[in-house]
Formats: structure tokens, sequence, C-alpha cells
């Protein structure tokens, strides 16, 4: 997958936008939160709800997965789309991105499917 097939996936979740909150640095958002920074060659996600469970795909992929910066303490990592990690895996994480972001929504702020 290539960032442009990844940002399409990514809008297909209920709720989610496209956004450039810095200049040239394109994310998709649910409600006013980041559920995935996009980039060439990689894709930031939240992969765990602690840095513990995050560093499980680290240690699956240790080519291709690592901690993001900043962030990475949170449960983000930043994973490569150079297609070390199968199309159906990275929208699994997409999907797990999505999922965690939208369960701190407030209720009134969730998307309906």
């Amino acid at each position: 997958m290539d960032e442009a097939e990844l940002l399409k996936y990514c809008l297909t979740k209920p709720g989610a936008w496209q956004d450039e909150p810095w200049e040239g640095d394109v994310v998709a958002k649910v409600g006013d939160k980041i559920f995935a920074f996009l980039g060439a060659t990689s894709v930031g996600l939240k992969c765990g709800r602690t840095r513990e469970e995050a560093d499980e795909l680290v240690r699956v992929y240790p080519n291709a997965v690592a901690a993001s910066a900043y962030i990475g303490r949170y449960g983000w990592n930043t994973v490569a789309i150079d297609g070390a990690i199968p199309a159906d895996e990275l929208r699994e994480l997409i999907d797990i991105s999505y999922d965690a972001i939208v369960s701190k929504l407030p209720k009134s702020r969730r998307p309906t499917a």
C-alpha cells in the first residue's frame, strides 16, 4: 500500500476526514483527534494503550516498525509502508488506531456507523 491508498482507506471510516495541521503533513482525523499520520514511506498509528503493548508490533516487525518520536510513549508507532507488512495487516492496524481514538472521544462526538 502507498500513502494514497492508506489515506483512501482511512477516509472510509465513519466520521474520518483529512487535515493538514502542519504544512505538508497529512493526517486522518475522527472528531478533532488524529488517528493516522500519513507520510510517503510510513504511517504513524496508535498501536497500543501503552508503550509495552505497542512494542509487541515492534518485536514482530523490527525492521518495519519503531516507536514514534515524541508520542511513542503513549503507544504510537511509525509503521513502514514499503511492503514489509502485508496490506491487510496495515488496514487492521488502521482499524485499531481508529477504534482507540474513537473510544477516547466523548460519546456525544463519536461517529455513528
